[in-house]
């Protein structure tokens, strides 16, 4: 009788193994940016995204991603990535937004409410937040074939670098100054200060050449594309973390992922958001030291003129808040609700945005 038993529980188990375990199905993901692969938000995509992606997916046992990474140029250019994933040149792709103000005017939400929050954790949190509760984000996406993931990527605080000294904003007047999208319109209070549209890659050649005097940029870009070799003074005017990046996916691609999968992108896109603000924020600190190390001068903007500078300039909220109400959205709600969410965490802008 025993051996009866035997010779079943073994049968048994020959019958389980001699099963085939069910094999992975296997999902491409072609991601594109036009940014090299040095950049943060870039490198953190290689390094964060996609490794909790796969360990999400690994867990679950039904997919497994096949990544076809492509950055620097080889497929898009930096502002050539909105329209790349429109046209399925890439599944997935960190959409520079600033480029694209006239096609995702929602978007420019902290770039159009400068000298409010530094900090750009509870920035890129706001914003997101933002373009869930309202749904003029996901709709101009929608617009362009895509599916909105999360705001990315919300940068350090924006500076201003220049090749010859600078210790207040008279010493702006005149100059011609590189920016790229809405940053360019806080000039416009300077007395004959000129903005010169331009890439974050183009900004030490702009300067080199002395096609512009200064440029707008955060401490962590600064170190990385080595600005004090050309613009060795920085004025430390702290005129605002800004959301820049949005992780997207073609809409096309979207519709036949499984839900298993979509379900896994939306929670990583999330904590990506929140590790490279996280990262900007440590970095802070430290790209500011390595400027300096390198040769750089850090020159601190006085209260008096930071305030100056924010009321001297047209009130882009107000501009930005009316143009999306022209388009059946509730800009005047938004901006309200986004400064709310940030005077909540903290921060109180030197200038009433909400006030005409």
């Amino acid at each position: 009788m025993k051996r009866t038993k035997i010779n079943l529980i073994g049968a048994a188990v020959a019958a389980v193994m001699a099963v085939p375990a069910v094999a992975q199905e296997s999902v491409s993901a072609v991601v594109i940016d036009g940014y090299p692969d040095r950049a943060l938000w870039v490198k953190e995509f290689s390094n964060f995204f996609i490794p909790e992606v796969d360990r999400q997916l690994g867990e679950a046992g039904a997919y497994k991603m096949n990544w076809q990474e492509n950055y620097g140029g080889s497929i898009v250019k930096p502002k050539g990535v909105l329209e790349g994933v429109q046209l399925g040149l890439g599944d997935i792709g960190i959409v520079t937004t600033i480029f694209h103000s006239s096609k995702l005017p929602s978007q420019g939400i902290s770039g159009s409410t400068p000298f409010v929050a530094t900090d750009a954790r509870a920035v890129a949190q706001a914003v997101d937040e933002i373009a869930r509760e309202f749904p003029a984000m996901q709709n101009e996406f929608a617009a362009q074939n895509q599916v909105y993931l999360a705001t990315g990527v919300v940068l350090d605080t924006y500076q201003v670098f220049c090749s010859e000294e600078v210790s207040s904003v008279s010493d702006l007047e005149g100059r011609k100054i590189a920016g790229a999208g809405l940053n360019l319109r806080y000039l416009e209070g300077i007395k004959d200060a000129a903005g010169v549209r331009g890439g974050l890659t183009d900004f030490y050649n702009m300067v080199q050449t002395g096609l512009v005097d200064c440029a707008m940029l955060w401490p962590e870009a600064a170190k990385t594309f080595k600005i004090a070799e050309v613009a060795p003074y920085m004025l430390r005017a702290d005129l605002g973390a800004v959301n820049s990046k949005t992780v997207t996916v073609n809409a096309d691609y979207w519709a036949k992922l499984p839900d298993g999968v979509k379900e896994v992108l939306q929670d990583v896109a999330i904590q990506y958001r929140d590790h490279v603000a996280g990262i900007a924020m440590d970095r802070a600190a430290a790209s500011r030291d390595a400027y300096v190390a390198a040769g750089g001068t850090i020159v601190e903007l006085s209260a008096e003129d930071r305030a100056a500078w924010a009321n001297a300039m047209p009130n882009v909220a107000q501009e930005w808040a009316e143009t999306l109400n022209g388009k059946g959205e509730d800009g005047t709600a938004m901006l309200a609700a986004y400064l709310g969410k940030l005077a909540d965490a903290g921060h109180t802008g030197v200038r009433d945005w909400t006030k005409k």
